[in-house]
């Protein structure tokens, strides 16, 4: 049976792995972007399938929030799956910024990667039934730390954290709700630090001697999404082949 799935941050990289994955299954995807206007309709011509909407907002804005989700509940007739995989990633080292512009990097980065994803939560479930999935996407740093984007570990950490309390809470409604944490994956956003001679160091974090394809993330979000993985709810997927163990 076709759902109706909600894939943040779709234009490029992981999302858009993952809104292609869910189209091939017979979907129908909503793909939000920010500012992608060309690549989000691009993915949309290239998706299988019909019944598809590209929706825009900056998820930062919790109104822009609420709007983009009656959007795509509208255009998708409800909402099944909610991805939350838009994000930021920003360089600010703790000793190399002044005051300022240290809270405008945790304010950016919190606004967007916990409470954006918060907000989209809760702006999505009264359009999602029993059953209903919400799938995040985490990373690697929420355990592991990292130190020159200190706010972007916290905020995954964060969104691990709300992961666990709404599988708890909203367990009872019928929907399950799970996260996957990759480590390094070929994408836009870590294409500069995977050149020479970063990337070699990178790759050789894993015993596997590579990092992730988007599609291989797509595949464990899909997986948390299919209506046999209930009993996973709450949990924290690791996808780094091997490169940091907990």
């Amino acid at each position: 049976m076709s759902r109706a799935v909600l894939v943040t941050g779709a234009s490029r990289g992981i999302g858009r792995a993952v809104a292609t994955a869910f189209a091939e299954l017979g979907d129908r995807v909503a793909v939000h972007h920010r500012d992608s206007p060309a690549l989000a309709s691009g993915l949309l011509d290239e998706l299988p399938g019909e019944g598809h909407a590209v929706v825009q907002a900056d998820l930062a804005d919790p109104e822009a929030v609420r709007r983009v989700v009656d959007e795509a509940a509208t255009a998708l007739g409800g909402i099944d799956v909610l991805v939350n995989n838009a994000g930021v990633f920003l360089h600010h080292p703790v000793t190399d910024l002044t005051y300022e512009e240290w809270q405008a990097a945790w304010r950016r980065t919190l606004d967007l990667n916990l409470a954006g994803a918060a907000n989209m939560i809760w702006c999505a479930l009264p359009h999602m039934p029993r059953g209903g999935r919400i799938v995040n996407v985490s990373s690697r740093g929420a355990f592991r730390g990292e130190p020159d984007s200190p706010a972007y570990g916290a905020s995954k950490a964060g969104l691990n954290a709300l992961t666990q309390s709404l599988a708890v809470s909203l367990a009872p409604e019928g929907i399950a709700v799970a996260a996957v944490a990759p480590g390094f994956v070929e994408t836009d956003m870590t294409n500069e630090h995977l050149k020479p001679p970063r990337g070699d160091e990178i790759r050789a974090q894993s015993p596997f001697g590579r990092v992730a394809r988007p599609e291989e993330i797509a595949a464990a979000v899909v997986y948390l999404a299919s209506p046999e993985a209930e009993w996973a709810s709450g949990t924290i997927i690791d996808l780094n082949g091997a490169s940091y163990l907990r």
